[in-house]
């Protein structure tokens, strides 16, 4: 789908080229892993502040992936989008930078979208064959980038439906319009991606009471048509336990970037 296809209304979107979108490890983007020149490696060591502005800097892209089914324009723009599904906690922090200078990009709109503990996505339920209300926003929303490009969303654990493994969609999109509704509109979408999860980690947490719920079969993240086996470059994150238990819940980050 791309932004021509919506016929957003909003203010007149930057005019931005078609971007290729690169996918790292890290909360910040000096954390990213990056092949230098041997000048802009002998900077880093003496002052790591200069490596954001190091032109010789190059990051690894990745493919973007695909948008899915699921998709519904005009989410709102907030940093909780679990309203009152049941789950273990998720909280992401996704930074944004561009790939030419490894800097934070400011005010990128950050979108996610996911299926609950059932495999049911908000305006789509009863599609993985459970009964549940929907009110056709949880789940989905997003949040702007600071001036550090992070974007702070919480969220639950993602389930699980029919030939897909655990995972969740992402967009950024920038120069959008906020409305008064509390949603967005307009700008440059420039990245269409999926967030992947650790196979051992879902194991445990598809023990749960509230995921072995879910009565279809579990697709694993070696088994899915998507993924590639690229790891962070894929769009895997980076995962850390916030408890002592599963049921604790987990900190996922991933570095996002486009190309400028």
């Amino acid at each position: 789908m791309t932004d021509a296809s919506k016929g957003t209304a909003g203010t007149t979107p930057t005019v931005i080229g078609r971007r290729t979108v690169l996918i790292a490890t890290g909360a910040t983007a000096a954390s990213l892993a990056v092949t230098a020149a041997p000048e802009a490696l002998t900077a880093e060591a003496a002052d790591p502040a200069p490596v954001a502005a190091t032109a010789a800097a190059v990051c690894t892209l990745t493919k973007e992936m695909t948008e899915g089914p699921y998709y519904l324009d005009g989410q709102l723009v907030r940093a909780d989008i679990s309203e009152d599904k049941t789950g273990i906690p998720l909280q992401l922090t996704l930074t944004v930078v561009d790939d030419s200078t490894c800097a934070p990009l400011n005010s990128a709109l950050v979108e996610i979208w996911h299926c609950d503990a059932l495999g049911e996505y908000s305006g789509f339920v009863g599609n993985n064959g459970h009964d549940e209300p929907d009110n056709g926003t949880f789940l989905r929303g997003g949040v702007l980038t600071g001036p550090d490009g992070v974007a702070r969303i919480t969220s639950v654990y993602p389930g699980w439906y029919r030939g897909r493994c655990v995972h969740i969609h992402v967009k950024v999109h920038t120069d959008v319009t906020l409305t008064d509704d509390g949603s967005f509109t307009g700008g440059q979408e420039l990245h269409t991606g999926q967030l992947f999860f650790d196979e051992t980690i879902t194991t445990r947490v598809a023990a749960l009471a509230v995921y072995a719920a879910n009565t279809v079969p579990r697709t694993t993240l070696a088994q899915d048509s998507i993924y590639d086996d690229g790891g962070v470059a894929s769009g895997l994150l980076t995962l850390t336990a916030l408890g002592s238990s599963p049921s604790a819940g987990y900190a996922g980050t991933l570095t996002l970037g486009v190309e400028g």
